[in-house]
């Protein structure tokens, strides 16, 4: 093989630079390029988190619980109360109200906020500092009952100020004028000292309770369970989303034993004057009509109560806050003769014709005392004692049988002790005795203070519906029924039994018919014309004969009292009346009467309704006798019942024999 010849002049040419792609120093360029770079990167990151993490970590974690799911609480509605019949005494009304979400609460809005709501600012402060102990779901409810202002408010900031929340709520719709005040009472927001109770231990601040009355006493029962609804919202707090729902469960209503008729008429009478009004069933204890006068007016309450509003309510020197019916103890006067006569009865102190001579006073244990009739009475017995009412009479019957009888059957009508109402805060009253003196006093009684107890005074001290319960149980015959409120008790308490000799009950009531209904007695304003009422004057000293003398201060003034029952011998209805320095008992005779009288008006009206139903009913049966049916088959109303005339409409049995046509059904008259 031959090789072509090499020239000699071919020389290989090499470049001065290398390649760019082997060319080291540009892959370090890039390589410190990319560097920086990442280092920029990480050094912006770095400064975000920076930012996050340390610089503004509340700013950014706000934005972020912002855009977050938020709980709304659903506000369950109380229970509806109502009165014997099933009418409506309280209901619930819906209403806006504007809570605070503290997961979003600035300090700063808070001002702004209670000036455009006109609210207190420190008041408003100290409410979202009492709730800095509670996790931060729990809202503030910052008003209820939004009005019109307050709604376009809430509207037109809600971009400035996303911490407020709208929520529906039903809220309560009392009587007006205070009627039924004391008795159904009302609610407000749960106070940090009930929360120190063992009572309010399972509510948190906020809740909104029963605060007095009913309302208080079965709150359990009114309470419902809230719900909550939760929804997603951005950082402006609109609502994008609603993921969950639990409805809230209301409140159960309950039925009391208040007669609307009569308390409609007992708070009309007690209109312009102080005192009370207490009408019972003494056969079960139910009580028809209970009034306290001065009343204030629930609706304050069901929201939240303005400091003016609380200021004149507090600072009244009448007491409007005083349920009278169940803590006004007062000296019972007069009323209390019917114990004191019956004691004496029944300890044989004293028959029926047992006799005093009333001369206008008499002197025991060396002192004088005066009956209230200047000229006297005359020879008085026990009938005409009561009739009336002379003191001369009770003073000397009260010093024979000694302050432990009198003490021992006021006792048992429960005088001194609880009647178990079921209202908070029921007053006991006082019936003083021996071994009451030497408890309270370390002093021995004197014989000298008997007769002023005997005419109702000294220190013995009763509430009207502890009178009321007393009087009844004795013109029943020695059973003392429990009043309460509640239609169906959960628990009713046994009534207290003494067995009182019926011929000295009949002697007591005998003289009380004559209060009423006799010449001469104390009571004739109370007298009702197809009905025997049975009744008690009583004027109470507030302050002794010294004080009063010459004064003509209205607060001075004896008390006025008034306990009657009706009918004499089986009594369905007791009415006590207490008038507060109405001066005399028979003024206050008035106001039983008009209670009693729409009672009896009532229940003759509704036994008219019942015979215009069975005569209706009769008609509509008589008018079912002329039936003409298919076929020319009538009815003929037999002993039980209807029947078909025409017995040759027949059918088939399942066997295939013949039966007569049961006919159409229908009712068989009672």
């Amino acid at each position: 093989m031959i090789l072509p010849p090499v020239e000699s002049n071919n020389e290989v040419q090499v470049p001065d630079k290398p390649p760019i792609r082997d060319d080291t120093r540009f892959a370090a360029g890039r390589i410190a390029a990319f560097q920086y770079a990442g280092v920029a990167m990480f050094l912006f990151l770095i400064s975000g988190f920076w930012k996050l993490q340390v610089q503004n970590p509340q700013f950014y974690d706000e934005r972020a619980q912002q855009n977050s799911i938020k709980s709304v609480p659903i506000l369950a509605p109380r229970g509806r109360i109502l009165d014997r019949d099933g009418r409506v005494i309280v209901d619930n009304h819906s209403s806006f109200s504007l809570i605070l979400a503290r997961e979003s609460l600035k300090e700063e809005h808070v001002k702004p906020i209670a000036q455009g709501l006109d609210l207190d600012y420190n008041d408003l402060m100290a409410r979202v500092r009492r709730f800095k102990s509670q996790p931060k779901y729990v809202p503030i409810v910052l008003k209820e009952e939004l009005t019109p202002g307050d709604l376009a408010f809430v509207d037109s900031h809600r971009d400035f100020f996303p911490e407020m929340v709208l929520i529906q709520a039903q809220r309560r719709l009392y009587p007006q004028n205070g009627m039924l005040a004391h008795v159904i009472g009302y609610t407000g927001e749960i106070s940090e000292e009930e929360l120190d109770t063992p009572e309010f231990a399972k509510y948190s601040p906020g809740d909104v309770i029963g605060k007095f009355g009913i309302e208080r006493e079965y709150n359990d029962r009114l309470m419902g369970v809230d719900g909550q609804r939760q929804v997603v919202v951005d950082n402006r707090g609109q609502v994008h989303q609603v993921i969950g729902n639990k409805p809230a469960v209301a409140g159960k209503e309950i039925q009391l034993t208040i007669d609307l008729d009569l308390q409609a008429v007992a708070e009309l009478s007690m209109e312009g004057r102080n005192g009370s009004v207490v009408a019972l069933d003494p056969r079960t204890g139910d009580v028809l009509a209970m009034v306290s006068r001065p009343a204030f007016d629930p609706n304050k309450f069901a929201v939240h109560i303005k400091a003016k509003d609380w200021r004149e309510i507090a600072d009244n020197p009448d007491h409007p806050m005083l349920n009278r019916a169940i803590q006004g103890q007062q000296a019972p006067g007069s009323t209390f003769k019917p114990f004191v006569a019956l004691s004496a009865l029944e300890t044989g102190t004293i028959d029926d014709k047992f006799q005093v001579h009333c001369a206008g006073g008499v002197t025991l244990y060396g002192h004088y005392y005066h009956c209230w009739e200047k000229h006297g009475h005359g020879t008085v017995a026990l009938h005409t004692g009561i009739l009336h009412s002379c003191d001369v009479y009770f003073y000397t019957i009260g010093s024979k049988e000694g302050i432990d009888n009198m003490a021992f059957y006021a006792d048992l009508a429960g005088l001194g002790h609880p009647t178990g109402i079921d209202l908070p805060h029921e007053a006991v009253g006082l019936v003083p005795s021996e071994k009451w003196k030497l408890r309270n006093y370390r002093q021995k009684w004197y014989a000298g203070e008997t007769p002023s107890v005997a005419i109702g005074q000294g220190a013995l001290t009763v509430t009207p519906v502890q009178l009321a319960r007393a009087i009844g149980g004795l013109a029943m015959g020695g059973v003392w029924q429990h009043p309460h409120l509640l239609k169906t008790p959960d628990k009713p308490l046994k009534p207290d039994v003494w067995s009182l000799n019926p011929d000295n009950v009949r002697e007591v009531v005998d003289g009380m018919y004559g209060v009423v209904n006799e010449g001469g007695g104390t009571g004739g304003r109370a007298r009702l014309p197809y009905v025997d009422v049975c009744g008690k004057t009583g004027s109470s000293q507030v302050a002794s004969f010294e004080v009063t003398k010459g004064s003509s201060a209205r607060n001075l003034k004896d008390n006025g009292w008034f306990e009657a029952f009706a009918p004499c011998h089986a009594p369905e209805i007791v009415v006590v009346a207490l008038w507060d320095h109405g001066e005399h008992g028979w003024l206050a005779a008035p106001i039983v009467k008009d209670v009693m009288t729409a009672y009896f008006d009532k229940k003759k009206r509704l036994a008219e309704q019942v015979q215009e139903q069975a005569r209706n009913l009769a008609g509509r049966m008589a008018s079912l006798g002329n039936m003409v049916l298919p076929g020319g088959a009538g009815l003929q109303q037999g002993g039980t019942g209807f029947q078909p005339v025409n017995s040759d409409v027949q059918s088939r049995d399942r066997e295939g024999a013949v039966s007569p046509a049961p006919g159409p059904r229908l009712p068989t008259p009672e």
